[in-house]
């Protein structure tokens, strides 16, 4: 969050740079800028970065992803101090399988150990151990304590039906 706001000062005080030298040559030909275009330009740019910055934020986060993560659902947002998101809502978190901690049963190769990563704007990535059976259509999420073995038998959790997204 302080790098989104850092970088959307420095966006304002560039365009505060440009705008005074621009506004410095318009003035030496005898057409100065009207009085309230710096501020006006200032706030416009810093919003427009905002917008941006919101919007392009998941595919940024999704390019630096290594290629074996595989985003499985993403979770969008509307709020009334930026009306314009009801038209078009922004992603704000997103659910990926982590595809270099996969480990497959010998015994069931439709059975699948990985890692879930929740990731969310402004939060810290939660990881979570999961356990895929892709035959059945279930999944079962691995606290500390669960085992799944290579037979399928699962310990210390319930399996949980998967639902397309």
């Amino acid at each position: 969050m302080w790098v989104d706001l850092l970088s959307m000062l420095a966006t304002g005080a560039f365009t505060a740079c440009l705008v005074f030298i621009v506004g410095r040559l318009l003035r030496k030909q005898g057409r100065p800028l009207p009085r309230w275009a710096l501020p006006a330009l200032i706030g416009a740019s810093m919003i427009v970065y905002s917008i941006w910055s919101e919007y392009t934020w998941f595919e940024r986060v999704q390019a630096s992803l290594p290629e074996q993560v595989v985003v499985t659902s993403t979770g969008e947002r509307s709020a009334p101090w930026a009306p314009w998101t009801y038209l078009a809502p922004v992603t704000i978190r997103f659910a990926a399988l982590d595809g270099t901690q996969r480990q497959t049963s010998e015994e069931r190769p439709g059975l699948i150990r990985t890692r879930l990563l929740l990731v969310e704007r402004w939060s810290p990535t939660r990881t979570m151990n999961i356990a895929i059976d892709c035959p059945a259509q279930r999944w079962a999420s691995l606290p500390p304590g669960a085992s799944i073995r290579a037979d399928g038998t699962l310990t210390g959790s319930n399996w949980q039906a998967l639902t397309p997204s």
